[in-house]
């Protein structure tokens, strides 16, 4: 039987029975249909030529512009290629595809199936699904192999784990919870009193109104002209939530009136959570809210609390977006050193914190002993003789001594200049702060939690912040392996003090700036996004990612029988004509450069 529909095939295609497909000697089907790239069963179609193109009946019969009625605003297009390169990830399943692609122009995408599958669900047609069957899931997650049992677990449309009876398919990971399979098409919810809600794709990307989070994938509840979203299980939240972080339940209030969230300071609205007792209202995710929190940008345990006495602070501004804190609302505040966060900067991102259980709230930071052994000190206190642990002769402290200026530092790699150790023996130098660091450090901007990286000084190693490659020494990661600069590891969140710029730089995470040192954007080139942390001026557009701000202030090379001098645009009067005495390319004189005032050299940053 041949089909006309063989979607640009060269060759007529024929329905198939058992005995005519491939299979091996066990048995098994070795043929995937070309559309949906599963291994294909009977009802399917294949190529009389036999050239290996073979098509389900159902994905043969797809239509090419399907109007699905979980998404409204346009028809779903099917197309043989998706209209960008590479992979594509389907909205529903949230796994990758290739070819033959379900594509809306807001910018969903659908497996055929997934597509079909969510129309049948939707038009209530659940005999049609023949390859999905209603099974305990305790007993069919048992043959599913261990990695994919986590995602296997989770219903598509609530992405709740499976409970009580569900649609399962462990071959094409179709897991729905019955009463998922079974939701209502149209919803009235008293926060949403204007229009009825509809269930649909959460194509908009917009956040739940009862519980705030934002998801990609599975069903919602919403009204699109409004702009109002809300998740299937959030239709009924809970009317009363106990934690063990507060003594008193809280109680549910549904509104449409906004409020302010007294845990975080944030607003709210439709759904709040109150504690008649301690007379404080909440969002439901706030109840969770950890008490004791770690932060990588601070080196102390930092502590939730409602409210603050402003008294007690030098500063409100908030230690991660640098803007003002109101204490009258929640955040995370360290006693110790009186420094404040925003609730919401505090646990933006998960790893850039861990909890800390209360069992352990008492506990003490890293130690930080010095990593040098004291022989000797001058009247002032100072170690004039050490002994380091890397080093097998004993060091003696020279102050600013012209002698070694064209030396470098064993540990960080730079000129040695002000006070650094001396070996006399085999001429080994150490700046006094590289001598003075810890044998083991927190570092704030590595990212696997609760490491501390030990000082090393093995072999030539690649900076994993800034790719400087060295042979000095670095910190080691006791988990991953990974190993970072001196330089880099004794970067500070704390205000910059920059030669080229009037003004302090404060550390943001994600904020949106072109590196003025050396004109590079903070963006990645792919997806536009803002891609890595970097130094700015709260008061004028000014920005230096975290490369820059470890350049060394002077560097020598061959060029040059000097040194040459970090020269920022805002203080120099370098001709715009000059070009680079290396590459010999022209330098810009909006970024920053080497100099050698002496000879008229200039340099390239890299």
């Amino acid at each position: 039987m041949e089909v006309s529909k063989n979607y640009g095939h060269q060759h007529p295609l024929v329905l198939l029975n058992e005995e005519q497909l491939i299979t091996n000697p066990s048995g098994t089907i070795l043929a995937e249909c070309s559309m949906c790239g599963e291994k294909v069963s009977v009802p399917c179609f294949g190529c009389a030529e036999d050239c290996g193109f073979y098509l389900h009946k159902v994905c043969a019969d797809a239509p090419l512009e399907l109007n699905h009625p979980l998404h409204r605003n346009h028809p779903l297009v099917l197309l043989p290629n998706a209209p960008y390169r590479g992979m594509w990830v389907c909205h529903f399943c949230d796994k990758t595809g290739e070819k033959f692609v379900y594509h809306c122009s807001c910018g969903l995408d659908f497996h055929i199936r997934c597509a079909l599958f969510t129309f049948h669900i939707d038009q209530n047609n659940l005999k049609e699904l023949q390859h999905v069957a209603l099974e305990p899931p305790m007993i069919s997650t048992s043959i599913i192999v261990d990695e994919q049992l986590e995602d296997v677990r989770k219903c598509l449309g609530c992405r709740e784990p499976l409970a009580n009876f569900a649609y399962f398919s462990p071959h094409c990971g179709f897991n729905l919870h019955k009463k998922c399979a079974e939701l209502p098409l149209i919803l009235n919810h008293m926060c949403h009193r204007t229009h009825p809600l509809l269930l649909q794709f959460n194509s908009g990307r917009l956040p739940c109104k009862i519980c705030q989070e934002t998801r990609r994938r599975g069903f919602v509840y919403g009204c699109s002209p409004c702009k109002f979203a809300i998740h299937i299980e959030c239709v009924s939240p809970s009317p009363i939530i106990e934690d063990k972080n507060h003594p008193h339940p809280f109680s549910l209030f549904l509104r449409q009136a906004p409020f302010i969230c007294d845990a975080c300071g944030t607003e709210g609205s439709h759904a709040a959570y109150g504690c008649g007792t301690c007379n404080i209202m909440v969002h439901k995710e706030c109840i969770s809210l950890p008490r004791i929190i770690k932060s990588r940008s601070h080196d102390h345990r930092v502590f939730h609390t409602y409210s603050l006495h402003k008294e007690y602070f030098g500063s409100l501004n908030c230690l991660i977006c640098h803007d003002e804190v109101n204490t009258e609302y929640g955040s995370y505040y360290c006693a110790d050193c009186n420094v404040i966060f925003h609730v919401k900067c505090a646990t933006k991102y998960r790893v850039w914190y861990y909890v800390v259980s209360p069992e352990n709230e008492d506990g003490k930071p890293l130690d930080v002993n010095s990593i040098t052994n004291v022989l000797e000190r001058n009247v002032a206190g100072e170690a004039t003789l050490i002994e380091h642990f890397k080093h097998h002769h004993y060091l003696t402290l020279i102050d600013n001594n012209r002698e070694y200026d064209d030396k470098c530092c064993d540990g960080c790699m730079l000129p040695v200049s002000d006070s650094f150790y001396y070996c006399s023996l085999c001429e080994f130098f150490l700046h006094k702060s590289c001598a003075e660091l810890p044998k083991m450090k927190n570092i704030w901007l590595h990212y696997c939690q609760l490491a501390a990286l030990v000082l090393t000084s093995d072999d030539i190693f690649e900076c994993e912040l800034c790719d400087w490659v060295s042979n000095g020494f670095a910190y080691k990661c006791n988990e991953c392996g990974r190993r970072m600069c001196l330089r880099c590891a004794t970067l500070t969140p704390d205000s910059l003090a920059c030669p080229g710029h009037q003004h302090p730089l404060l550390f943001y995470l994600d904020e949106e700036g072109k590196c003025n040192a050396c004109g590079e954007n903070n963006k990645c080139n792919a997806c536009g996004e803002n891609s890595n942390p970097i130094y700015c001026c709260k008061d004028c557009k000014y920005s230096v990612d975290l490369r820059c701000t470890r350049l060394p202030e002077i560097v020598r090379h061959k060029c040059d029988d000097h040194l040459l001098a970090l020269t920022y645009h805002e203080v120099n009067d370098y001709s715009k004509h000059h070009r680079c005495d290396i590459c010999e390319q022209k330098t810009d004189p909006k970024v920053w450069f080497y100099h050698c005032a002496t000879c008229d050299t200039s340099a390239h940053l890299t």
